[in-house]
């Protein structure tokens, strides 16, 4: 079985990707970054973005059959050190009772510079260990 979801992100057919990918029981949320549904960035802080970010891989991971309780893995670029705790707060926020294996770095840039943050999951669904 093998199934996409598609988000409202103006790169997902400008670059050619999908916002998630299900290949049997996984699911592969690609880059997310904190775009609305018109195509403009999520104002505010690092938290008000990773919120946003969070938001939108729930849906793709929804959309492919998941919920939150499936995720087992995040990936979080942020470009400021300083942002770390707020948005180590925010993924605690979803996934605080979950407790995914998570990866936090800081990187020199995102594709726009409004941007704080950027994040990728993925999930197992159906895994009898929940």
């Amino acid at each position: 079985m093998r199934r996409q979801a598609h988000g409202t992100s103006p790169y997902e057919a400008l670059y050619g990707f999908s916002r998630g990918h299900r290949v049997g029981n996984r699911i592969f949320v690609s880059g997310t970054a904190p775009v609305e549904n018109d195509g403009s960035s999520t104002p505010g802080d690092a938290a008000a973005q990773a919120r946003r970010c969070f938001a939108i891989i729930l849906k793709a991971i929804a959309d492919l059959g998941g919920s939150a309780r499936d995720v087992v893995r995040t990936r979080m670029f942020i470009v400021d050190p300083a942002d770390a705790d707020e948005v180590g707060a925010v993924h605690g926020e979803f996934f605080g009772k979950v407790r995914p294996a998570a990866t936090m770095v800081v990187v020199a840039a995102l594709l726009r510079p409004e941007w704080r943050i950027e994040i990728e999951a993925e999930a197992l669904v159906g895994d009898e260990t929940h």
